[in-house]
Parts: structure tokens; sequence; C-alpha cells
């Protein structure tokens, strides 16, 4: 293989590729040996098929199999010993193939631009911890007990109140008549959270034990059976139980229900997780810090091809004559964000950052507790998509690109209190509100370009049969 440099403008280069006849024949030789020993025709023996009837049948679609293969490896070669890391997907135009021929194309390809990025060790954050005082923790611990009540029978004469926990039998009819799933046994609630049906509970308050009631209600949407959906069904309960809430006792006991050994020991979980998630809202923000200074960052050219489809991304779901009259703003958002992820990229390369696929599966365990009952969903979903796995391995990267940055650049640490924490966040909050309600050129979906450049900028391959470009000089007819 021979690869010459043409016609160098910018980032924006042309690479000839010669291969000579008598390589592209022994390609051609190799796909032949490869088939003969599959391929079944009737009055030839397994393997002793001649070359000229294997030829006659397969000769096109052996050419091109042999021709997609060589173009895709000799042209990610050719990229990889020139060191050119292309700026999206390539183009190839062939110039001269064919059986017995030598072949020859053109590379055009747009190169990343080179990156500078000794100036990360100098940005400067703020590195915050919060501090929890025992009254924080304290107030926690008191919400934790109230939604975790212990209840005692009621007494025979009591009439059930909101809060109480009532269990009863019950059957149902609409229309007078009984249904599927129309009946219950021991069902329990607690009475003013309306669990159940919309607008029950309220009609067993005042009830008491023994007592049987007659409750309306309306079938909800989700009901199974499809014909009683929106229908009134009429609930004839016997109340059998009612118990009143009462007052949690904190103590070593309490805490053991809940996993801790103790009460020390739970204090301290609860002061723990009240730290996380005002640090987790402050790291956030400290984030946010080093992708601003990171724009600031200088780079000597930005590949229009990467803006092109960053303004498609800020378009989506705009009319044709808000996206033009947006184009201008959407060109500078867009070199922004490309910037950021050009740099998160060298660094991520310069440093051998990379995923791994426990690290992808960890997160994906992740998502999935982040949505009790819909488990199976989720794996199916990431499992179905492999774009949206692509996606998520682009997060992780990045979380590890920025947790590096952090430790090499120079952090101004800061000690808060809760209430100096939740001021800092409230202040973002309103700065990101006032940004977004002043640049009313920005669209209303909201997307996380930084994630997705670091992927976009990095192909893996190069794909050739979509876009090779045949000459006319060559064409086949």
């Amino acid at each position: 293989m021979k690869v010459t440099i043409e016609n160098k403008k910018g980032l924006n280069k042309d690479l000839k590729v010669f291969i000579d006849k008598k390589t592209m024949n022994t390609y051609i030789d190799e796909k032949y040996e490869e088939i003969k020993g599959t391929v079944n025709l009737k009055g030839f023996r397994p393997g002793k098929v001649p070359r000229e009837i294997l030829k006659r049948q397969f000769g096109k679609a052996v050419f091109n199999e042999v021709l997609d293969k060589v173009l895709k490896d000799t042209s990610t070669k050719a990229l990889t010993e020139n060191k050119i890391k292309p700026a999206g997907q390539p183009k190839l135009d062939l110039k001269t193939y064919g059986e017995d021929k030598d072949l020859e194309y053109i590379i055009s390809v747009t190169e990343l631009p080179k990156v500078e990025i000794k100036s990360i060790e100098n940005i400067k954050f703020d590195d915050y911890s919060v501090k929890i005082d025992d009254s924080e923790t304290d107030k926690r611990l008191e919400e934790i007990a109230k939604n975790q009540p212990n209840f005692k029978d009621a007494s025979e004469a009591y009439k059930a109140k909101d809060g109480d926990l009532i269990a009863f039998d019950y059957s149902a009819t609409v229309d007078e008549k009984p249904f599927k799933g129309g009946e219950g046994k021991n069902t329990q609630l607690t009475l003013g959270k309306d669990l159940f049906l919309k607008g029950f509970d309220k009609q067993l308050l005042g009830a008491k034990k023994g007592d049987e009631k007659i409750v309306e209600a309306i079938l909800p949407e989700n009901f199974p059976e499809k014909e009683l959906i929106n229908k009134k069904a009429k609930f004839n309960c016997k109340i059998t139980t009612i118990k009143n809430p009462e007052k949690v006792k904190i103590d070593d006991e309490f805490a053991k229900s809940l996993g801790a050994k103790d009460l020390k020991d739970l204090k301290l979980l609860i002061s723990k997780q009240i730290n996380d998630e005002y640090k987790n809202s402050l790291d956030r923000f400290s984030k946010n810090q080093i992708l601003k200074e990171i724009e600031k960052f200088k780079v000597s050219e930005i590949p229009e091809n990467l803006i092109e489809d960053e303004v498609k991304i800020l378009s989506q779901g705009m009319s044709d004559d808000d996206a033009k009259k947006s184009r201008k703003n959407f060109e500078e958002i867009a070199k922004k964000r490309i910037k950021v992820g050009l740099v998160l990229n060298e660094f991520g390369d310069q440093n051998q950052i990379k995923v791994s696929e426990q690290e992808l599966q960890t997160e994906v365990q992740k998502q999935i507790k982040m949505m009790p009952g819909q488990e199976k969903m989720v794996m199916d979903f990431y499992q179905k998509n492999p774009s949206a796995l692509s996606s998520l391995r682009g997060t992780v990267y990045e979380e590890k690109i920025l947790k590096m940055i952090k430790e090499k650049a120079k952090p101004n640490k800061k000690e808060l209190s809760k209430d100096e924490a939740e001021k800092i966040l409230k202040q973002s909050q309103l700065q990101e509100y006032s940004h977004d309600n002043n640049d009313e050129k920005k669209p209303e979906k909201k997307v996380d370009v930084k994630k997705t450049d670091v992927k976009k900028i990095k192909p893996k391959s190069t794909k050739t049969k979509s876009s090779i470009k045949k000459s006319k000089k060559v064409s086949k007819k």
C-alpha cells in the first residue's frame, strides 16, 4: 500500500491510497479459497468446485466483498499511520478498481485540530465539603421515625380517623353485578393517603370495628377488566380491625430495625447521607465551573462539519424559520460545546482513560436502582438499545475524565454549613434559570452534547460502503 497526502487545506486533507493489482488478486484468491470449502454445487464434491465455476456464479459478490474489506482495512491503516484523527466520517472516492486491476482511491478527511491541554493544571474551581450539625441529623431521624409508625389496636367503640390503619373485607359490584377482582380479604389502608381508589378513604372515616359500610368509587384507567374502566363500583366493606398510629421510640431497637448496629451508628449513617446529598449537588456545581473554564481554552480551528452536526441537534423540533433566525447563536453554542468535547477527549487519550465493561454494568445497575419496580424494563431498554448503552458509556467516560482533572487542577477547598450550601445551590439554580430565560434563541429541549461530543469525535472505524463515491470514468454500469 502506498499513501500520499494531497490538497492539504487547514484541517481538510486528501490522502491518495494505491494498492497494486497483485495484492488485490491475493485478497481475491484468499476469498475464493475460503468459500471453496463451504459451497455445495450439484455435480461437484465439497471443496472440489473449479475456480472458473465459482467465479462465474459468485465473481461479482466476491469482488465487492473483498473491495469493501480492503477499503475498510486500508483506509483505517492509512489514517492511523499518518496520525490523523478524523472529525466525523471520512469520504472515499474510488478512482481505479476492478478485477485484475490496481486499486486507487482518495480519502477526503477533516482532521481534529491539535489541542493544548497543559493549562488544565491551572484551572481553578471550588471544592466543597459540608459540615452537618447534630440538630440536622436529629431532624432527619425524626422524619424517618414519623414515616415508620407503629400501630396499636383501637377500642371497640373507637371511630376511625385520618392516619389510622384500617383492615376490611369487601365484595364489589358494578350495576349490581359482581365482577372479576371485585373481592378482597384483610385489605389494609392507612386512612388519608388515598392509595386504594380516589375518594375511598374518606368514606371510611368514622367507621368502627365490625361496621359494614357501602363505599362508592370510580374504577381507574389501569383496571385490568377493560370494559369496567371509569365505571362506578359499590364496595360492601366489613371493618375487621382499626389501629391507631403510635409514636416510634427512637432507640437502639429502632436503629436495628433499619439495619444499623445501634442508634449511634444510625446517626452516623444519616449524617453521611445528608452530607452526600449536598456533596453530589455541589460536585455538579464544581463540574460546571471546570467546564466553563475549559470553554475559554483556545483551539486553532473547529471543524465545520462538527459545527453543522451540533447546530442540527440544537435546532431539533424548531421550524425552519426559527432555526434560521437562531443560526448564529447556535453556532456559538456549538463551538463552545465542541471545544469542551475536544479538550476532554484529548485529556482522556493522553491519560489513557478507558471505561471497562464492569464499570459500564455498574452504571447500568445504578440506573436500575433508581427505578424500583421497573428493573426489567430498564434492563431491556439498555439491552435492546446499543446507542443508549453507548451514551451511558460516554457519561462514565466524562465523569472519569473530570475526576482526574480535579486531581490535577487547583481546587479552592471550602467547608460549608448546610445553610451556606443551600444558599450556593439556590444561587446557581437562579443563574441557570436566568441564563435560560435570557437566551431567547436557545431551544426548549436541553441536549447534553458535552457527553456525546467525546464519543462523536472519536470514531472507532471507517465505514466505507455508504460513503464510496465512484468516479464517472470507472462507474459500474
